[in-house]
């Protein structure tokens, strides 16, 4: 690592790392192409810098950071899995890639008919009758459920005004819902980590719109009432949402329909290989039940006389919630890998996801607490309250995991589940690795006895040690004139670094 940091450092006058034709409008005059108010009075304030030292500079930023490429990440509820190349080539094909969405329905069939067979695909997949492919995210997907929900109501008579959320939800449920203009309604889990169908009925009433569960919840377990709590939110006149940020558990196995949900909408990033997070954007869809269609946002994508087109006209639909039509590279990605797979393929996904959780679970709970011993499906939740005695927090041991080229896992969360450590191996890593993190996870239980501050000064081989996390968070101005002096030289270069990693990218 060199001390210069900033691209901006490295900058020399003089040094050129691109060349470009000039600008030619015939007359030899630039403002014919470009407005005279659109053009700089003076020159840019830009890095001068040689193409291969601007190569370097990324590339070796680019080391810094963890990745799926770079090693194991088993974050929990957010299957951070391989990306197949295939699919980045599929969607980068010219006529996907340089598609402008406003050629209209006669010059883009081809990506119509796609987008047509993906929402087919995702509806067979689940068991429903129809599917969006306009939201752009599982919180996005939320958000248009619960609108869904309210128009129906709307329909039926009278709105409502609960949704009932369980106390494992994630974190953005209960923000949707808000969002929605509903109230949240929470219902405890059992001691078996699961929900009763019995205190979900003590929690229904009148004012019920509907009820949100994730299944596999974010235990890991399997919510096996589920049936009897759709009898319960049906005969109270609701509807059932899944949240289907867990359906890598399910693919193949069983369809969210036939549990009695009317609503599921999915990850395309969990589920499908599409990027996920920085590699982004991300993709959601949206599945819903026959007598939900007629809600779903405009335009649909529909097929008459082997003519594909958009179908502005939907009087009951809750309108459009996405510029155009949502993220459509990451529609060919999850279209490219699904075709790939085959029904026997995303069935050997679930298999190998749920085998991987169950085989690391087993090899780690005589070290660490395991609140619920019974099998789990594709993730489940360790507890360091043990570790935490000696001394050690979760998040030391999450710190000190980095030591060893592992990403650490969900910590923290869920919320029911003190010292939480949400951990999904996912169905893309070898037994290999799972056995390498286990044994450092094991390593890290027997540091704690044999030199404690190992741990909680953690992580100490990564280009960033311990951050002040309240200040990272609090700290929201972080440019570079006004930090240099201010951060110690010896403990905290690197945490300067990690700050100036966004300055460069901004």
């Amino acid at each position: 690592m060199t001390d210069d940091i900033l691209i901006y450092q490295k900058s020399r006058p003089g040094r050129v790392g691109f060349s470009l034709p000039e600008t030619y409008s015939g007359d030899g005059e630039v403002d014919k192409l470009i407005p005279r108010h659109l053009l700089r009075s003076d020159m840019a304030d830009l890095p001068e810098i040689s193409k291969p030292e601007l190569v370097r500079h990324y590339i070796e930023l680019s080391t810094r950071n963890h990745h799926i490429d770079k090693g194991f990440y088993p974050l929990g509820s957010c299957t951070m899995k391989y990306n197949p190349r295939v699919n980045d080539v599929a969607a980068e094909y010219p006529g996907f890639s340089q598609l402008h969405p406003l050629v209209g329905d006669e010059n883009s069939q081809g990506a119509l008919e796609l987008m047509y067979n993906l929402g087919a695909m995702l509806a067979e997949i689940t068991g429903f009758a129809r599917a969006t492919l306009q939201p752009v995210a599982g919180a996005h997907c939320e958000l248009i459920g619960l609108l869904i929900i309210r128009a129906a109501m709307k329909k039926r008579g009278r709105i409502r005004r609960n949704i009932i959320i369980p106390d494992s939800a994630h974190g953005t449920n209960p923000a949707s819902v808000i969002m929605a203009g509903y109230d949240v309604v929470q219902v405890r889990s059992t001691e078996k980590g699961i929900l009763s169908a019995d205190e979900v009925a003590r929690v229904v009433d009148e004012e019920t719109a509907g009820m949100m569960i994730t299944n596999p919840n974010t235990l890991g377990l399997f919510e096996s009432e589920i049936g009897r709590i759709a009898e319960v939110v049906h005969a109270a006149g609701g509807l059932l949402y899944m949240d289907g940020a867990n359906l890598n558990a399910l693919l193949g196995q069983a369809r969210p329909a036939e549990m009695g949900y009317d609503i599921v909408h999915f990850n395309l990033h969990k589920t499908f290989s599409t990027p996920h997070g920085g590699g982004g954007p991300g993709g959601g869809a949206l599945a819903v039940t026959g007598e939900l269609g007629p809600f779903l946002p405009k335009p649909t994508v529909e097929k008459e006389d082997g003519r594909y087109y958009l179908d502005e006209d939907r009087p009951e639909s809750i309108g459009r919630m996405h510029s155009f039509y949502g993220n459509f590279a990451n529609m060919v990605r999850a279209y490219a890998y699904i075709r790939h797979l085959g029904a026997h393929g995303l069935r050997r996904v679930s298999e190998n996801a749920v085998l991987n959780a169950n085989y690391l679970m087993t090899l780690l709970k005589g070290h660490y607490y395991l609140p619920h011993d019974t099998v789990c499906q594709h993730e489940f939740v360790l507890s360091a309250i043990r570790q935490k005695k000696r001394g050690a927090r979760v998040v030391d041991i999450a710190k000190r995991l980095l030591d060893f080229g592992f990403h650490a896992p969900t910590i923290y969360f869920p919320l029911n589940v003190s010292e939480a450590i949400m951990i999904e191996p996912t169905e893309t890593e070898s037994k290999d690795t799972l056995d390498a993190f286990a044994r450092i996870m094991i390593q890290i239980d027997r540091e704690i006895d044999e030199n404690l501050e190992l741990i909680t000064g953690a992580p100490h081989n990564t280009p960033v040690r311990r951050l002040d996390e309240v200040r990272a968070t609090k700290t929201l101005d972080v440019k570079y004139t006004e930090l240099a002096g201010t951060i110690p030289k010896a403990a905290g270069a690197a945490m300067a670094a990690s700050v100036f990693y966004c300055h460069d990218q901004i």
